[in-house]
Formats: structure tokens, sequence, C-alpha cells
């Protein structure tokens, strides 16, 4: 009756003390933004995950109305963007899609264009973090 009581205080203690190695490294493999039109989207796959159920992801960008000439030319054109969502971890690995669309007053039309810059994805959950360079 020892034995078996001395086995099963060995499992759980290997089980419960080995719970922080599968936590592993949170970090985003991928990070892919696209723009069409005046929305920007990103995708994303996120590994290095624990035993978390899901994870709470946050894009933001800012959004810029930019002129024939290549010039953002008013201060009141530029806005700050952000989505957030939360998506299913499985086997350590998260993967998703947010999307945010611009809005400007007075509108951005053409031959004004829109592009987002300093377009960042934060995972708020596990605190892994990826910075997209580059103009959208």
């Amino acid at each position: 009756m020892k034995r078996i009581g001395v086995a099963v205080i060995a499992a759980l203690t290997l089980l419960l003390g080995s719970q922080a190695a599968f936590a592993g490294s949170p970090h985003f493999v991928t990070a892919d933004a696209s723009r069409s039109g005046n929305t920007l989207s990103v995708t994303f796959k996120e590994a290095g995950l624990g035993n978390e159920p899901q994870v709470h992801v946050v894009l933001s960008a800012d959004a810029l109305c930019i002129n024939n000439g290549g010039k953002h030319p008013k201060a009141v054109n530029k806005e700050s963007v952000q989505a957030a969502d939360d998506f299913p971890v499985q086997n350590g690995k998260a993967e998703g899609t947010l999307s945010v669309t611009a809005t400007f007053q007075p509108e951005c039309s053409p031959p004004m264009t829109v592009q987002f810059t300093n377009v960042t994805l934060v995972d708020e959950t596990s605190g892994a973090r990826a910075n997209i360079p580059g103009t959208f």
C-alpha cells in the first residue's frame, strides 16, 4: 500500500512540476499584412503557447491619407486604428486574422489613398509582440 501511495505522489509531482516546461516561449511565427482599399488585414500564427485555452490578440496601426504626390497633407488625415479578438489555442499554437478599416472626415478619396504604418500585433495573454515593418 505504501508503494502505491509513493508512486502516486511521485507521478503527481512529476506531472505538476513539468507544467512549466510545456509553457515554452510564446512568439509570432508569421505575421503578414495586406491592404485592400481602406482595410488592413493581418494574418498570424503564434507558437510556443502553454495551457491557455485562448489568447487575446490586438492589432494596431496608424492610417494615413496620402495625396498623389506621395505626401501626407494634413494632420487630421491620420488616425490610430485597432482591432482585437480571442483566438483558440490548440497544441500550443494559435492562428487567425484581424482587420481594421480606416475612416476619415473628410473622406480620403481619389486621387488620395490610405496607407497603414506602425503595424503591431500584441498577444495580451502571453506578452508576445510582432512589429510588422513597411507601409501597406
